[in-house]
């Protein structure tokens, strides 16, 4: 129960903040840390409890606003249906990719997911009668929330919010249950787990999948949210990397960690937008040095991430009480 509660602490202030917020900024802000925390959540599902580190995911986000934006935009049908058929699409190659790069390790693995993410960037920026190639997507604002044609910041809000909530709630589960123990053998030692009659081979493949329907979840929503898919951008190397760091600054293999590291990023990444958006590119380069520097900090100085120093000085400050 101490795990859950400032959880429970952080999600409930995102829930009752539109009810009190009515700065428009505020609210853009709250979204898209919900969204990016759901997707190093998702990420955090295979690479920080199952150790498949990867750095091609955008793969699976683009995937999933694909889907989204081309169900509203050439069938005219919910981009609900479209989250669905992302997240089952992405689950499906997910589990091919899982099952063909599961002997894979270490950088071998994280090269073959690169490599993935940059064939789909390939084919959706090429493929113009389809995806209309490297001119992107604009999705039409259609009212409505079946339509997802939401104008109101707020219930955008509490939609992000439910999606917060699920990849909590599985990362939670693995945190608690047999199998989350079973990744973690596996994470630490394969062949050990191996020995002892663990399936690690399919439980790779399993966090693979379920990884992979999430972050595609969350790029139908973004998709809606943005009402533009850019092939450079949701296939991009830059974007995996944004959700491993978000997972590694907050905590590898927390269920909380995923989030207060993705608070992080898009606060620093909104204060540098602000402060150097007259740049243009450069802003980009600019982005990866504090990246960077972030990581090396982190691996350095936090090697737990925030879940780990925020606990540990809630412990300092408790013994001396409890002496």
């Amino acid at each position: 129960m101490k795990a859950v509660a400032p959880a429970t602490v952080v999600f409930l202030c995102a829930g009752l903040a539109p009810l009190v917020v009515r700065d428009a900024f505020l609210l853009d802000s709250l979204v898209l840390v919900l969204i990016w925390g759901s997707a190093a959540a998702a990420w955090n599902v295979a690479g920080g409890y199952a150790g498949q580190i990867s750095l091609g995911h955008s793969a699976f986000f683009g995937i999933g606003a694909y889907a989204a934006a081309l169900i509203v935009t050439r069938w005219e049908l919910s981009p609900w249906l479209g989250l669905a058929v992302g997240a089952l699409v992405a689950t499906a190659i997910g589990l091919v990719v899982g099952y063909l790069s599961n002997r894979l390790r270490g950088p071998y693995f994280v090269l073959a997911t690169i490599a993935f993410s940059q064939v789909l960037l390939i084919v959706g920026s090429r493929w113009r009668g389809f995806t209309a190639g490297s001119e992107g997507i604009p999705v039409p604002f259609r009212p409505g929330f079946w339509t997802l044609g939401i104008a109101d910041k707020r219930v955008w809000v509490w939609i992000a919010l439910a999606l917060a909530v699920l990849a909590y709630l599985v990362q939670r589960y693995l945190d608690r249950s047999r199998r989350g123990y079973q990744l973690v053998a596996v994470r630490e030692d394969e062949d050990a787990a191996l020995s002892l009659g663990v399936p690690a081979r399919w439980l790779k493949v399993a966090a693979i999948c379920v990884s992979a329907a999430l972050t595609a979840a969350c790029g139908a929503l973004w998709a809606q949210y943005i009402g533009f898919v850019d092939p450079f951008y949701v296939f991009s190397v830059d974007l995996s990397v944004k959700f491993a760091l978000a997972a590694i600054i907050g905590g590898l293999g927390t269920a909380l960690g995923p989030f207060l590291g993705a608070a992080l990023i898009t606060t620093v990444e909104t204060y540098l937008r602000a402060q150097f958006g007259g740049l243009g590119t450069g802003l980009i380069g600019i982005y990866l040095i504090v990246y960077g520097c972030a990581l090396i900090v982190m691996v350095r100085w936090v090697p737990h991430g925030l879940v780990g120093w925020i606990g540990e000085g809630l412990r300092r400050r408790a013994a001396p009480a409890a002496r």
